[in-house]
Formats: structure tokens, C-alpha cells, sequence
């Protein structure tokens, strides 16, 4: 998955602003204890990074 597309289903997903802020300061344990932008920056590909953000905050299958 593209970062591009990754960054698009966050923003459809949870708004553009609060995709942004998630993305930034939420701390996700399935990413070692990472945020979103630290776990791009550190080289985790988006798809598994798009997983662990749908396991975190329940997102329905449909939209996974």
C-alpha cells in the first residue's frame, strides 16, 4: 500500500484533522509502541500500519 493511500483511508476514516493528530500523537502498542508517522518513518509498511490503526479503533471489516 502507497503512503498516499494509506494517508487517504485515515482521512476517510476519521476526518482529515483528527487523522493528522492520531497519525502524530496516539501510540499504538501493535506498533511497538509507535506512532503512525513514527512507524513510517521507521520503515513499517503502510498496510500492517493500516491494520494495527483498524484494530486499535475497531473498524469495521467492510472498510479495512
Amino acid at each position: 500500500m502507497r503512503i498516499t493511500v494509506f494517508r487517504r483511508l485515515m482521512a476517510e476514516e476519521f476526518g482529515p484533522g483528527r487523522a493528522q493528530v492520531l497519525a502524530r500523537d496516539h501510540v499504538l502498542s501493535g506498533l511497538g509502541g509507535r506512532t503512525v508517522d513514527q512507524a513510517l518513518t521507521a520503515g513499517i509498511p503502510a498496510k500492517e500500519i493500516w491494520r494495527e490503526v483498524c484494530d486499535a479503533f475497531d473498524v469495521p471489516p467492510e472498510r479495512r
